[in-house]
């Protein structure tokens, strides 16, 4: 009687490919980011590492878990020296004859630490009038700094800040 011999190559490749699958199940885009790279990659190298045990390499196996921790660490150190930008969906309401003109806005957003994309405008209700816009900061302070403004100033008749989550 034959014994099929599982050939450890295409058992490899079949572990390798389904990893993948679940790998990609796990990146998603948002926004101006992408998530869960990281993640992917460590699923992937885990599978990798499990693999060399499985087949018997437990050197290869040992020294692909250091490195894997190694590289890890060091690109976590210099993540948190990156500068970090968040982006945030911001709506200004004025009433519609005391507007703050554009160019304020801009200023009050500008010297409180953000810079400013995709200004659109509307006319709500036809006695309101908003600007809607994308802003961006690399100090998530300057947030609450920015709804204090808001908050004192007597022709804001509402207001919205919404992290994109970025």
């Amino acid at each position: 009687m034959d014994t099929v011999r599982a050939d450890p190559a295409r058992m490899a490749q079949g572990i390798m490919t389904g990893i993948g699958f679940l790998g990609a199940g796990v990146i998603f885009k948002e926004g101006l980011s992408v998530r869960g790279l990281t993640t992917a990659a460590s699923i992937w190298m885990t599978a990798s590492i499990g693999i060399l045990v499985g087949v018997g390499f437990y050197y290869p196996a040992i020294l692909a878990t250091i490195l894997t921790l190694g590289v890890l660490s060091l690109f976590r150190v210099i993540e948190a020296k990156l500068p970090k930008h968040s982006y945030i969906h911001h709506h200004v309401c004025f009433d519609r004859d005391n507007v703050l003109p554009e160019d304020q806005l801009l200023a009050v957003l500008e010297n409180t630490g953000f810079s400013t994309s995709n200004v659109s405008y509307r006319l709500n209700g036809g006695s309101r009038f908003e600007y809607r816009m994308i802003i961006r900061t690399s100090d998530t302070d300057n947030v609450s700094k920015l709804a204090e403004i808001w908050n004192q100033h007597d022709s804001v008749r509402d207001f919205r800040i919404s992290p994109t989550g970025d």
